[in-house]
Protein backbone atom coordinates (compact mmCIF):
# COMPACT_ATOMS: atom_id res chain seq x y z
CA UNK A 1 0.00 0.00 0.00
CA UNK A 2 0.88 3.46 -0.94
CA UNK A 3 -0.26 6.21 1.52
CA UNK A 4 1.20 10.21 0.57
CA UNK A 5 1.54 12.53 3.57
CA UNK A 6 -1.19 14.21 1.56
CA UNK A 7 -3.81 13.75 -1.17
CA UNK A 8 -4.16 16.61 -2.96
CA UNK A 9 -6.20 14.72 -6.16
CA UNK A 10 -8.94 13.53 -3.51
CA UNK A 11 -9.80 17.27 -2.66
CA UNK A 12 -9.18 18.84 -6.31
CA UNK A 13 -11.56 15.73 -7.36
CA UNK A 14 -14.05 16.06 -4.81
CA UNK A 15 -14.96 19.92 -6.32
CA UNK A 16 -13.85 19.98 -9.84
CA UNK A 17 -17.19 19.62 -11.76
CA UNK A 18 -18.40 22.67 -9.42
CA UNK A 19 -15.64 24.80 -10.14
CA UNK A 20 -15.75 24.17 -14.10
CA UNK A 21 -18.26 26.61 -15.19
CA UNK A 22 -16.73 29.86 -12.54
CA UNK A 23 -13.67 28.85 -14.09
CA UNK A 24 -14.95 29.15 -17.74
CA UNK A 25 -16.71 32.40 -16.88
CA UNK A 26 -13.27 33.69 -15.32
CA UNK A 27 -11.45 32.60 -18.65
CA UNK A 28 -14.28 33.77 -20.72
CA UNK A 29 -13.98 37.30 -19.32
CA UNK A 30 -10.62 37.37 -19.00
CA UNK A 31 -11.12 39.08 -15.59
CA UNK A 32 -8.06 37.07 -14.16
CA UNK A 33 -7.40 39.51 -11.25
CA UNK A 34 -10.21 40.90 -8.92
CA UNK A 35 -13.50 41.06 -9.56
CA UNK A 36 -16.71 39.02 -8.19
CA UNK A 37 -15.06 36.17 -7.51
CA UNK A 38 -11.99 37.49 -5.07
CA UNK A 39 -14.42 39.93 -3.45
CA UNK A 40 -17.17 36.44 -2.54
CA UNK A 41 -13.83 34.80 -1.16
CA UNK A 42 -12.96 37.82 0.47
CA UNK A 43 -16.52 38.00 2.39
CA UNK A 44 -17.03 34.55 2.95
CA UNK A 45 -13.67 34.13 4.58
CA UNK A 46 -14.05 37.30 6.74
CA UNK A 47 -17.41 35.42 7.72
CA UNK A 48 -15.47 32.05 8.97
CA UNK A 49 -12.67 33.81 10.64
CA UNK A 50 -15.48 36.13 12.54
CA UNK A 51 -13.92 39.39 11.36
CA UNK A 52 -14.82 42.47 9.45
CA UNK A 53 -12.30 42.53 6.53
CA UNK A 54 -10.46 39.66 4.30
CA UNK A 55 -7.85 40.83 1.92
CA UNK A 56 -6.92 38.43 -0.64
CA UNK A 57 -2.95 38.51 -1.18
CA UNK A 58 -0.35 36.16 -3.69
CA UNK A 59 0.47 34.44 -0.65
CA UNK A 60 1.67 33.06 2.80
CA UNK A 61 4.26 34.88 3.46
CA UNK A 62 3.14 37.96 1.88
CA UNK A 63 0.86 38.22 3.80
CA UNK A 64 2.81 37.74 6.73
CA UNK A 65 4.61 40.26 5.54
CA UNK A 66 2.33 43.12 4.39
CA UNK A 67 0.01 42.55 8.24
CA UNK A 68 3.37 43.36 9.88
CA UNK A 69 3.60 47.06 7.32
CA UNK A 70 0.22 47.27 8.21
CA UNK A 71 0.92 47.41 12.20
CA UNK A 72 3.61 49.92 11.64
CA UNK A 73 6.97 47.50 11.72
CA UNK A 74 9.56 48.87 9.73
CA UNK A 75 13.04 48.81 9.15
CA UNK A 76 15.13 48.05 12.13
CA UNK A 77 12.74 47.19 13.97
CA UNK A 78 11.84 43.73 15.90
CA UNK A 79 9.51 41.09 16.02
CA UNK A 80 9.13 38.42 18.54
CA UNK A 81 8.33 34.83 17.20
CA UNK A 82 8.82 31.40 18.04
CA UNK A 83 11.72 29.50 17.30
CA UNK A 84 9.52 26.61 15.60
CA UNK A 85 8.39 27.59 12.46
CA UNK A 86 7.99 27.66 9.16
CA UNK A 87 11.02 30.10 7.61
CA UNK A 88 8.55 32.03 5.94
CA UNK A 89 8.10 33.79 9.26
CA UNK A 90 11.26 35.00 10.11
CA UNK A 91 11.50 35.59 5.57
CA UNK A 92 8.88 37.94 6.32
CA UNK A 93 10.40 39.85 8.79
CA UNK A 94 13.63 40.45 7.51
CA UNK A 95 12.08 41.36 3.88
CA UNK A 96 10.98 44.87 5.62
CA UNK A 97 14.20 44.95 6.85
CA UNK A 98 13.28 44.09 10.68
CA UNK A 99 14.70 41.65 13.08
CA UNK A 100 13.00 38.47 14.34
CA UNK A 101 13.58 37.85 18.54
CA UNK A 102 13.10 34.29 18.98
CA UNK A 103 11.60 32.41 21.79
CA UNK A 104 11.48 28.80 22.93
CA UNK A 105 8.51 26.71 22.64
CA UNK A 106 6.53 24.57 25.05
CA UNK A 107 7.45 21.00 25.46
CA UNK A 108 3.84 19.82 25.07
CA UNK A 109 2.23 21.87 22.14
CA UNK A 110 5.64 23.14 20.68
CA UNK A 111 3.67 26.36 20.68
CA UNK A 112 5.14 29.97 21.59
CA UNK A 113 5.97 30.12 25.25
CA UNK A 114 4.54 33.50 26.81
CA UNK A 115 6.36 33.10 29.84
CA UNK A 116 9.63 34.08 27.80
CA UNK A 117 8.06 37.08 26.27
CA UNK A 118 8.86 39.59 28.93
CA UNK A 119 12.97 38.41 28.49
CA UNK A 120 12.57 39.74 24.89
CA UNK A 121 10.72 42.16 24.66
CA UNK A 122 12.66 45.92 24.44
CA UNK A 123 11.64 49.19 23.68
CA UNK A 124 12.46 48.05 19.77
CA UNK A 125 9.77 45.44 19.84
CA UNK A 126 6.96 47.08 17.32
CA UNK A 127 5.04 43.43 17.45
CA UNK A 128 4.22 40.04 18.51
CA UNK A 129 3.90 37.29 15.80
CA UNK A 130 2.54 33.70 17.79
CA UNK A 131 2.16 31.04 15.24
CA UNK A 132 -0.37 28.34 15.29
CA UNK A 133 1.48 25.53 14.33
CA UNK A 134 0.10 22.32 13.55
CA UNK A 135 -3.41 23.07 12.93
CA UNK A 136 -3.91 24.55 16.41
CA UNK A 137 -3.73 27.83 18.09
CA UNK A 138 -1.20 29.65 20.29
CA UNK A 139 -1.71 30.16 23.72
CA UNK A 140 -3.36 33.74 22.83
CA UNK A 141 -4.59 35.08 26.16
CA UNK A 142 -1.35 35.09 27.82
CA UNK A 143 0.38 36.48 24.56
CA UNK A 144 -2.16 39.13 24.19
CA UNK A 145 -2.27 39.86 27.98
CA UNK A 146 1.63 40.60 27.61
CA UNK A 147 1.20 42.66 24.33
CA UNK A 148 -1.49 44.27 25.67
CA UNK A 149 0.24 45.90 28.66
CA UNK A 150 3.55 47.12 26.24
CA UNK A 151 0.74 48.39 23.51
CA UNK A 152 2.57 46.36 20.97
CA UNK A 153 0.01 44.98 18.48
CA UNK A 154 -0.10 41.10 17.78
CA UNK A 155 -0.03 39.56 14.90
CA UNK A 156 -0.88 35.65 14.00
CA UNK A 157 0.62 33.21 11.54
CA UNK A 158 -2.47 31.46 10.90
CA UNK A 159 -1.07 29.41 8.02
CA UNK A 160 -1.70 26.53 9.66
CA UNK A 161 -4.94 26.71 11.43
CA UNK A 162 -7.89 27.44 9.33
CA UNK A 163 -11.27 26.76 10.85
CA UNK A 164 -9.22 26.28 13.87
CA UNK A 165 -10.93 27.71 17.39
CA UNK A 166 -9.67 28.72 20.89
CA UNK A 167 -12.51 29.20 23.44
CA UNK A 168 -14.73 29.85 20.77
CA UNK A 169 -12.95 32.20 18.83
CA UNK A 170 -11.42 31.14 15.17
CA UNK A 171 -8.18 31.10 14.09
CA UNK A 172 -7.53 35.04 12.40
CA UNK A 173 -9.42 37.18 14.41
CA UNK A 174 -7.87 37.16 18.05
CA UNK A 175 -5.11 39.75 17.27
CA UNK A 176 -4.43 43.08 15.36
CA UNK A 177 -4.25 41.57 12.41
CA UNK A 178 -3.90 37.76 11.24
CA UNK A 179 -2.15 36.44 8.16
CA UNK A 180 -3.16 33.12 6.48
CA UNK A 181 -1.76 30.70 3.30
CA UNK A 182 -3.41 28.74 1.21
CA UNK A 183 -0.90 26.62 -0.47
CA UNK A 184 -2.24 23.95 -1.97
CA UNK A 185 -1.30 21.97 1.06
CA UNK A 186 -3.46 23.51 3.60
CA UNK A 187 -6.62 22.70 5.25
CA UNK A 188 -7.97 25.42 2.95
CA UNK A 189 -5.78 25.22 -0.39
CA UNK A 190 -5.72 26.50 -3.65
CA UNK A 191 -5.15 25.33 -6.87
CA UNK A 192 -1.43 27.36 -6.79
CA UNK A 193 -0.16 30.16 -4.46
CA UNK A 194 -2.95 32.36 -2.66
CA UNK A 195 -3.28 34.31 0.62
CA UNK A 196 -5.05 36.43 3.11
CA UNK A 197 -4.81 38.85 5.60
CA UNK A 198 -8.03 39.35 8.25
CA UNK A 199 -8.43 42.10 10.84
CA UNK A 200 -11.36 43.77 12.34
CA UNK A 201 -10.23 47.76 11.81
CA UNK A 202 -10.69 49.66 8.72
CA UNK A 203 -7.63 51.46 8.97
CA UNK A 204 -5.42 48.67 8.76
CA UNK A 205 -7.54 46.58 6.05
CA UNK A 206 -7.31 49.64 3.81
CA UNK A 207 -3.22 50.01 4.52
CA UNK A 208 -3.07 45.86 3.56
CA UNK A 209 -5.25 46.31 0.50
CA UNK A 210 -2.66 49.55 0.14
CA UNK A 211 0.31 47.45 0.03
CA UNK A 212 -1.01 44.41 -1.81
CA UNK A 213 -2.06 46.83 -5.06
CA UNK A 214 1.26 48.82 -5.80
CA UNK A 215 0.17 51.68 -3.47
CA UNK A 216 -2.88 52.32 -4.92
CA UNK A 217 -7.07 51.80 -4.81
CA UNK A 218 -7.14 54.03 -7.62
CA UNK A 219 -5.87 53.39 -10.78
CA UNK A 220 -2.63 55.67 -11.40
CA UNK A 221 -3.04 57.19 -7.71
CA UNK A 222 -0.30 55.65 -5.79
CA UNK A 223 -0.58 57.14 -1.65
CA UNK A 224 2.32 54.55 -0.16
CA UNK A 225 5.04 52.62 -2.29
CA UNK A 226 3.74 49.00 -1.79
CA UNK A 227 4.31 45.73 -4.34
CA UNK A 228 2.53 43.31 -6.14
CA UNK A 229 0.24 40.98 -4.44
CA UNK A 230 -3.05 40.08 -5.49
CA UNK A 231 -5.07 37.23 -5.37
CA UNK A 232 -6.47 36.18 -8.60
CA UNK A 233 -9.46 35.04 -9.47
CA UNK A 234 -8.64 31.13 -10.46
CA UNK A 235 -7.22 30.88 -7.10
CA UNK A 236 -10.70 32.79 -5.55
CA UNK A 237 -12.88 30.56 -7.15
CA UNK A 238 -10.97 27.06 -6.27
CA UNK A 239 -10.84 28.36 -2.41
CA UNK A 240 -14.30 29.75 -2.46
CA UNK A 241 -15.41 25.79 -3.17
CA UNK A 242 -13.42 24.39 -0.72
CA UNK A 243 -14.18 26.74 1.65
CA UNK A 244 -18.01 25.16 1.74
CA UNK A 245 -16.28 21.83 2.67
CA UNK A 246 -13.78 22.94 5.25
CA UNK A 247 -15.58 22.56 8.12
CA UNK A 248 -16.85 18.85 7.36
CA UNK A 249 -13.13 18.10 6.09
CA UNK A 250 -11.61 19.58 9.39
CA UNK A 251 -13.96 17.26 11.02
CA UNK A 252 -12.77 14.30 9.18
CA UNK A 253 -9.29 15.27 9.86
CA UNK A 254 -10.30 15.33 13.68
CA UNK A 255 -11.69 11.70 13.27
CA UNK A 256 -8.53 10.32 11.66
CA UNK A 257 -6.92 12.01 14.78
CA UNK A 258 -9.08 10.21 17.19
CA UNK A 259 -8.40 7.26 15.08
CA UNK A 260 -4.64 7.31 15.33
CA UNK A 261 -4.67 7.81 19.02
CA UNK A 262 -6.36 4.63 19.15
CA UNK A 263 -4.44 2.67 16.57
CA UNK A 264 -0.62 4.29 18.33
CA UNK A 265 -1.76 3.24 21.65
CA UNK A 266 1.10 1.49 23.61
CA UNK A 267 3.52 2.46 21.21
CA UNK A 268 6.98 4.13 22.25
CA UNK A 269 5.57 7.16 20.33
CA UNK A 270 5.12 10.76 21.94
CA UNK A 271 1.62 11.61 20.48
CA UNK A 272 0.31 15.07 19.85
CA UNK A 273 -1.60 17.22 22.62
CA UNK A 274 -4.29 19.11 22.13
CA UNK A 275 -4.06 22.76 24.21
CA UNK A 276 -6.69 23.56 27.00
CA UNK A 277 -9.34 25.72 24.71
CA UNK A 278 -8.44 24.51 21.09
CA UNK A 279 -10.47 22.88 18.58
CA UNK A 280 -7.46 21.38 16.97
CA UNK A 281 -7.98 21.07 12.44
CA UNK A 282 -4.79 18.86 12.53
CA UNK A 283 -2.81 20.28 9.44
CA UNK A 284 -0.41 17.99 10.96
CA UNK A 285 -0.33 14.65 13.08
CA UNK A 286 3.09 15.27 14.57
CA UNK A 287 4.34 12.82 16.86
CA UNK A 288 7.98 12.31 18.17
CA UNK A 289 10.15 9.24 17.94
CA UNK A 290 13.69 8.37 18.78
CA UNK A 291 15.68 7.66 15.96
CA UNK A 292 13.57 9.75 14.43
CA UNK A 293 15.93 9.30 10.58
CA UNK A 294 15.69 5.67 10.33
CA UNK A 295 12.11 5.14 11.57
CA UNK A 296 11.66 8.04 8.87
CA UNK A 297 13.74 6.24 6.40
CA UNK A 298 11.83 2.51 7.41
CA UNK A 299 8.09 4.47 6.04
CA UNK A 300 9.17 5.38 3.11
CA UNK A 301 10.78 2.18 2.51
CA UNK A 302 6.80 0.68 3.49
CA UNK A 303 5.12 3.55 1.39
CA UNK A 304 3.93 5.40 3.92
CA UNK A 305 4.46 9.49 2.78
CA UNK A 306 5.63 10.84 6.13
CA UNK A 307 7.90 13.93 6.22
CA UNK A 308 9.52 16.36 8.99
CA UNK A 309 7.98 20.01 10.05
CA UNK A 310 10.58 21.18 10.89
CA UNK A 311 14.06 19.43 9.97
CA UNK A 312 16.34 22.26 11.36
CA UNK A 313 14.87 25.15 12.95
CA UNK A 314 15.06 28.71 11.84
CA UNK A 315 18.34 30.21 14.26
CA UNK A 316 20.07 26.81 12.83
CA UNK A 317 19.72 27.56 8.83
CA UNK A 318 22.39 29.40 7.26
CA UNK A 319 19.53 31.94 5.87
CA UNK A 320 19.17 33.34 9.53
CA UNK A 321 22.90 33.00 10.83
CA UNK A 322 23.01 36.66 10.89
CA UNK A 323 20.13 36.83 13.70
CA UNK A 324 23.16 35.40 16.25
CA UNK A 325 21.99 32.30 17.88
CA UNK A 326 23.33 29.05 18.30
CA UNK A 327 22.53 25.70 18.91
CA UNK A 328 21.39 25.76 22.80
CA UNK A 329 20.09 28.44 22.66
CA UNK A 330 16.17 26.93 22.37
CA UNK A 331 16.62 23.54 23.29
CA UNK A 332 13.02 22.52 23.63
CA UNK A 333 12.19 23.81 19.69
CA UNK A 334 16.50 21.74 18.87
CA UNK A 335 15.23 18.71 21.12
CA UNK A 336 11.96 18.78 18.96
CA UNK A 337 13.60 19.18 15.84
CA UNK A 338 15.09 15.62 16.13
CA UNK A 339 12.47 13.90 17.07
CA UNK A 340 9.45 15.27 15.33
CA UNK A 341 7.38 12.95 12.59
CA UNK A 342 4.77 14.26 10.63
CA UNK A 343 2.21 11.02 9.55
CA UNK A 344 -0.52 11.00 6.76
CA UNK A 345 -3.50 12.92 7.44
CA UNK A 346 -5.72 14.94 5.29
CA UNK A 347 -9.65 14.66 5.02
CA UNK A 348 -10.01 12.02 2.14
CA UNK A 349 -7.59 9.38 4.44
CA UNK A 350 -9.35 5.81 5.04
CA UNK A 351 -8.65 3.56 8.16
CA UNK A 352 -7.06 1.05 5.79
CA UNK A 353 -4.94 3.53 5.29
CA UNK A 354 -4.31 4.76 8.92
CA UNK A 355 -4.10 0.91 10.43
CA UNK A 356 -1.54 0.61 7.52
CA UNK A 357 0.69 3.92 8.34
CA UNK A 358 0.04 2.52 12.16
CA UNK A 359 1.29 -0.74 11.40
CA UNK A 360 4.12 0.42 9.44
CA UNK A 361 5.40 2.29 12.20
CA UNK A 362 5.38 -0.63 15.03
CA UNK A 363 7.03 -2.44 12.30
CA UNK A 364 10.34 0.14 12.00
CA UNK A 365 9.68 1.06 15.95
CA UNK A 366 10.59 -2.70 16.94
CA UNK A 367 7.23 -2.35 18.35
Amino acid sequence: MHVPLVDLRAAQAEILDEIRGDVDDVLSSAGFVGGPHVAGFEEEYAQLCGTQHCVGVANGTDAVEIALRAVGVGPGDEVVLPANTFVATAEAVARIGARSVLVDVDPDHLLIDPAQLGAVTTERTRAIAPVHLYGQLAPMGAVLEHADRLGLPVVEDAAQSQGATQDGRVSGSLGRMAATSFYPGKNLGAAGDAGAVTTDDDDLARTARLLGAHGSLTKYVHEVVGFNSRLDAIQAVVLRAKLRRLQRWNACRREAAERYASLLDGLPVTLPAVAPGNEHVWHLYVVQVDERDRVLSALHEAGVGAGIHYPEPVHLTRAFADLGYGRGDFPVTEAAADRILSLPIYPHITPAQQEYVAQSLADALGA
